[in-house]
């Protein structure tokens, strides 16, 4: 056994190398790409054989990694919360199909949306799903959850969610590690027809999945991630899930007052949840993201007693909790420095960087596409999103991974001539290309610019699935060849590249534009190593 600092996204990686992992399947994401990037640089995964590639995008990277699990290896999916979306076809169907080897799904959420669109919860999607969360408290319960996981996975034929948080996966702690588990052999399903979700297969599989609800219960409630610890002050009963436990034991220097059930394993362990109830006045639920368990409990006790949360604003419905927070809810004192004054310290929003080609772009696009008016730019997700900031104020949607190619075509198909999407190489491979075939089948009169910086640069540099293919796609796709133009996003060249997106903007039909400059920080990395290794 080896003591080691680990991030909590580090802590789930070397758990699941040493539980016996044969393949990571990942798109990266804040805040779960470190998962990936730690298996990636380990010697040992290496070594092991262990499959990790970034996969294209959420949901072909959930197939991948079902497909392993089919094949009876032991298999990891990650992503963020917003991926989980993307992955939902497969996550959801995957609970009827079940599992062969053991398979773990992780998903980071991003309360407080420090790099996220929305605050979305993941531990709904596992309740929908039907399947077992674990939640750690600590990095070490990361670790643990991740080791053993593999192993309740193969225990109910089921995937098996680990939920984290951003403050879980970004900070760090001493981890203990356990002895490594041996991968597990091919061995295909003894159910030939297990994986085939025709309805009369599918309904078998469901019940089957009903049936094992109740030992899913209980196994939570014998879990001891799940602890129901006795305190003298019986007036308050605290239950407090992941890493809001850390924050509770912290407001009371790891000894609580009050009685205290932490759940950290899913499906909720009820006889725990009434044991508090029964000898308690009333109830507080500190979880971070939605309110599941406060839910929950409402659902299933003949409710007379009070009980406090998210829902009646004792803690607030949104953001995450902090040890202050926690304290506010308790009742107790919280120290509060003064705000600090704008005149001190102005704010400072994002910006691209000094020397990004993404800058050259949209002064291109903005001079070219002046004569037609504002409102007419879609972008997407990326570095390029910081478009919507000045000095630019350049683009006028951002919802999803590829939704500017077909939110430009409904709004082409509408009446709005011409429409701009704007999208990254990444994004592109992601889940734009389907965006684009639509627009093709119709000849939707759209311009289409795939700002290729050659890698995924908004989560710190991972290869990007488009290097070096770009024209060979949107070719195969349909668009015709005349109409694929590609530009070097440059000062010198902005006239140029002004009358080059004002042809495609007027052409009554689909057009792509390919903006083609290395990331300014790849490119500097890149430089940086080349010359150490002449050294």
């Amino acid at each position: 056994m080896e003591r080691k600092l680990f991030l909590g996204d580090e802590a789930i990686a070397q758990g699941a190398i040493d539980g016996g992992l044969s393949g990571l399947y990942a798109y990266p994401g804040t805040p779960s790409t470190e998962i990936m990037e730690y298996i990636q640089s380990s010697k040992e995964a290496r070594e092991k054989n262990i499959h990790n590639v970034w996969s294209t995008n959420e949901k072909t990277a959930m197939e991948a990694a079902l497909g392993m699990s089919y094949a009876g290896k032991r298999a990891m999916v990650c992503f963020k919360h917003v991926g989980l979306n993307v992955a939902a076809d497969c996550f959801m169907n995957a609970s009827i199909t079940g599992v062969n080897g053991g398979l773990v799904v992780v998903s980071a959420d991003d309360p407080s949306m420090h790099s996220s669109q929305n605050e979305q919860d993941s531990r709904y999607y596992a309740k929908f799903a039907m399947i077992p969360i674990l939640e750690p408290s600590n990095q070490q319960e990361a670790y643990d959850m991740a080791y053993s996981a593999f192993e309740l996975s193969e225990k109910f034929r089921v995937p098996v969610m680990i939920r984290i948080t951003t403050r879980m996966a970004h900070s760090r702690a001493g981890v203990a590690t356990k002895a490594k588990k041996e991968q597990n052999g091919l061995k295909l399903p003894a159910n030939p027809r297990q994986f085939v979700l025709l309805p009369a297969i599918a309904r078998k599989n469901y019940k089957t999945l009903l049936a094992t609800q109740e030992p899913m219960v209980k196994d939570s409630e014998n879990s001891a991630f799940n602890q129901l610890v006795d305190g003298p002050n019986k007036k308050l009963g605290i239950i407090a899930s992941g890493i809001a436990y850390n924050y509770l034991m912290e407001n009371f220097d790891g000894v609580s007052p009050y009685p205290v059930l932490k759940v950290c394993q899913y499906p909720l362990p009820y006889k725990q949840v009434e044991a508090l109830y029964n000898q308690c006045d009333e109830l507080l639920i500190m979880e971070e993201g939605y309110p599941i368990i406060e839910e929950m409990i409402k659902g299933f006790l003949a409710v007379g007693k009070p009980i406090h949360g998210r829902l009646d604003g004792t803690l607030p419905r949104d953001g995450e909790l902090t040890p202050a927070i926690v304290a506010k809810g308790l009742g107790m004192p919280v120290e509060e420095g003064q705000p600090i004054p704008e005149e001190v310290v102005m704010p400072r929003p994002p910006a691209l960087c000094n020397g990004c080609g993404h800058r050259d772009v949209y002064a291109d696009l903005l001079e070219a596409i002046l004569e037609y008016g504002e409102g007419r730019v879609f972008a997407d997700i990326g570095c390029y999103t910081l478009g919507a900031l000045p000095p630019f104020n350049a683009i006028n949607t951002c919802v999803d991974m590829g939704a500017s190619i077909t939110m430009a075509k409904g709004a082409s198909d509408a009446g709005l001539v011409p429409a701009v999407a704007v999208i990254g190489d990444s994004t592109f491979t992601h889940s734009g290309m389907t965006g684009l075939l639509d627009a093709v089948i119709e000849n939707t009169p759209i311009t289409v610019v795939i700002s290729d910086n050659s890698t995924t640069g908004m989560t710190g540099g991972q290869s990007s699935n488009a290097y070096g293919r770009l024209v060979d796609i949107v070719t195969g796709l349909g668009v015709h060849p005349d109409h694929i133009r590609v530009i070097i996003p440059l000062k010198k060249n902005h006239e140029e590249n002004i009358r080059i997106i004002k042809e495609e903007l007027a052409y009554n039909g689909v057009s792509v534009i390919i903006p083609q400059r290395e990331c300014i920080q790849t490119a500097a990395r890149r430089k940086k190593a080349e010359a150490k290794s002449k050294e």
